[in-house]
């Protein structure tokens, strides 16, 4: 029973880091696919505009 309050900060911390992991991914894979992505949208608007 004494050691409760830290096992609830150690999981605190251990969702901070998971939250943390995935924030990277998220950034690394948008830094990736960002252009890719931008590309599709511009050939989208310009078959939209010309058509």
């Amino acid at each position: 029973m004494l050691y409760a309050p830290k096992e609830k900060g150690q999981g605190l911390v251990e969702y901070a880091l998971i939250l943390v992991l995935v924030a990277v991914v998220v950034i690394a894979v948008l830094l990736i696919l960002g252009p890719v992505i931008g590309n599709v949208f511009s050939k989208i608007n310009s078959y939209l505009v010309t058509s």
